[in-house]
């Protein structure tokens, strides 16, 4: 097993910065995620771990040891990558015991520890088939077998389920996180899609430009945002952000006045989540024409413009209402999000 730790970490190419001193550690056994767009410097950050990319400056530690000049193949990591990376010439079987043979481990042990990750992965079926015979699913269940036969001390995932289509995603994602329960081995995990973020991780680093904006469980992360970026990236749909003024704990935008925020007069910009408002007939907080409708089964999405933004909030899925017709949303107080209108810091506690 092993903590990993990173000090200062940073990877330049000339003037460009694609990570700025990363500083983390991340203990024995968590599931860490990277999560950012594309260019925030996740993938970057990952191959300085395996040994794919050389930091600029700074340390990496696997179990307290400095690994920067140690080669890939010493650093006891194992990746599954994006585009699964098999072999096509070879069938599943071979294909998961790869690893096996390449680091010279013993013959006899070969085929117990290939049926274990077979079977962690449900893939018994399959030994016998080439990864052209099999589904995108299939092949990354390959992947992930290959990976888990190597006993490693660190799993390093670069968005494995972005090929994948949306079904896939969500059986292959329990698989696993039921996986990182059953080995219990240090996991750091790169994705852009926050729905893995939450769903996966003990705790996420939200990046943007390769720099760390917030580092939490997934709970304070979508709870207590650091700032309007971490906000508007976390959360389905992203949290809505309102810029306006406050004067005498009253928050006034177009069409839009909430009383009773404790914080001084100014620009703020100020946010709350769609399903922690309420869809009124009257006496809200909002009071604007509805721009757009979306039925989502289980309710329904109700959308305005708020000076150029689109603000929502989750209806009942029996509401019912017309593209233009005035609504009126309920904000309380107690469920806004305040954010400094220059810097987009959050505000208070």
């Amino acid at each position: 097993m092993a903590e990993i730790r990173l000090s200062g970490v940073s990877k330049r190419w000339g003037s460009f910065i694609g990570v700025d001193k990363f500083d983390l550690t991340i203990p024995d056994r968590e599931f860490l995620v990277l999560l950012g767009p594309s260019g925030c410097g996740k993938t970057t950050t990952m191959r300085m771990i395996a040994g794919l990319e050389d930091p600029t400056e700074g340390e990496i530690l696997i179990d307290g040891k400095v690994v920067n000049d140690l080669e890939p193949k010493d650093r006891d990591v194992a990746m599954v990558f994006q585009s699964y990376a098999l072999y096509p010439n070879m069938n599943v079987y071979e294909n998961i015991r790869f690893p096996l043979r390449v680091r010279g481990s013993d013959p006899a042990t070969h085929k117990e520890k290939v049926m274990r990750a077979s079977a962690m992965v449900e893939l018994d079926d399959f030994l016998h088939r080439k990864p052209a015979e099999l589904s995108g699913g299939q092949r990354q269940r390959v992947a992930l077998a290959r990976a888990i036969v190597r006993e490693p001390n660190v799993f390093l995932m670069d968005e494995p389920l972005s090929n994948l289509d949306a079904k896939l995603r969500v059986s292959t994602r329990a698989q696993i996180k039921n996986l990182s329960h059953e080995l219990a081995v240090t996991t750091i995990y790169v994705t852009h899609d926050q729905i893995e973020a939450m769903t996966l991780a003990d705790r996420v680093v939200v990046m943007e430009k390769g720099v760390v904006q917030q580092v939490g469980s997934p709970t304070e992360i979508y709870d207590r945002p650091a700032n309007t970026f971490v906000a508007s990236f976390i959360g389905n749909p992203a949290m809505n952000l309102m810029k306006g003024e406050v004067a005498g704990g009253t928050f006034r935008a177009p069409h839009t006045e909430i009383a009773g925020l404790s914080i001084g007069d100014g620009p703020v910009t100020l946010g709350f989540r769609a399903e922690d408002a309420e869809v009124a007939g009257e006496g809200g907080q909002i009071t604007a024409p509805i721009y757009t409708l979306e039925l989502l089964g289980d309710a329904t999405m109700v959308s305005v413009r708020i000076g150029g933004a689109l603000v929502s909030a989750k209806a009942d899925k029996s509401f019912r209402a017309e593209i233009g017709d005035m609504v009126s949303i309920r904000i309380p107080a107690q469920i806004c999000h305040l954010f400094d209108a220059e810097t987009g810091a959050r505000i208070g506690d």
